[in-house]
């Protein structure tokens, strides 16, 4: 394939990106050919791969022809609302697959090589939005461990509490199960040979360090919101002690004067 350029752009839309109900139509419309979770896409200019996790890997493609593309998915209005991007340049024909200062080089002009490539860029692009993620649920919540440290209480409550643990929960399993960023995408397991291109990209966007990294951030957030629903327990509990004492000194107040009143008559 001729491209018109060398321009690699990636673009993650969350998950706004969903498989039309009807997506034989779809494939026929855009002469598109699916590889498991990917649609490979040919356009005049280059190609697209569309990941169904909500990514989009474009080789050559021309601005216009990408918003084009864009709006045929119902996607081209996220694309101003800073969503995360990857952008490389690539040469073909190389010596070697090699990835230097944001430039790939690839052996060969096969699409599957650059499927192989977009993988990598789509997991990495993927997870840049679960690290922001984790990163803004620090921010959000770093003067939590210094209150409690300092004054004892925290100002926020058991429902919230409950809330982010269940997003951080959320983001595990999307993590782990959902988006399988732990794994080697399942494309690999019927083009095994196309294994060592992904794995060069993924080495070089450091995947599995970044995901081991997010993991123990989780972990920490995690123990973090689980230290305070227990702390928040047991104010609970105590709360409730204290009602019961006082219910008990009641009852002995009442039972006392009662006491007090049979004796006076």
């Amino acid at each position: 394939m001729t491209f018109r350029n060398d321009r690699l752009s990636a673009f993650n839309f969350g998950d706004v990106y969903l498989a039309p109900a009807d997506e034989s139509d779809f494939l026929n419309d855009e002469r598109g050919v699916r590889y498991r979770d990917a649609v490979h896409i040919s356009l005049p200019s280059g190609e697209a791969w569309v990941f169904d996790y909500g990514v989009v890997v474009f080789w050559a493609v021309d601005e216009d022809e990408r918003k084009a593309l864009l709006n045929r998915l119902n996607i081209d209005g996220k694309q101003n609302e800073g969503c995360q991007q990857e952008h490389f340049r690539f040469i073909t024909n190389g010596k070697e697959i090699r990835i230097n200062r944001d430039t790939i080089t690839l052996i060969d002009d096969n699409p599957l090589t650059r499927l192989a490539v977009s993988h990598a860029i789509a997991q990495s692009l993927k997870l840049a939005e679960y690290e922001w993620q984790a990163q803004c649920t620090i921010q959000d919540h770093s003067d939590l461990p210094r209150a409690l440290a300092n004054s004892g209480k925290i100002s926020i409550s058991r429902r919230e509490i409950a809330k982010i643990r269940g997003r951080l929960f959320s983001t595990k399993s999307d993590i782990i199960l959902h988006y399988g960023l732990l794994d080697t995408p399942e494309f690999f397991w019927e083009y095994p040979e196309y294994e060592t291109t992904y794995n060069i990209a993924a080495r070089y966007l450091e995947i599995h360090q970044r995901i081991d990294l997010l993991s123990k951030k989780l972990e920490t957030i995690h123990e973090l919101f689980e230290m305070l629903a227990d702390e928040m327990k047991h104010q609970h509990s105590s709360f409730l002690e204290w009602i019961i004492i006082i219910l008990i000194a009641i009852e002995i107040v009442m039972f006392g004067a009662q006491e007090l009143q049979t004796l006076l008559k």
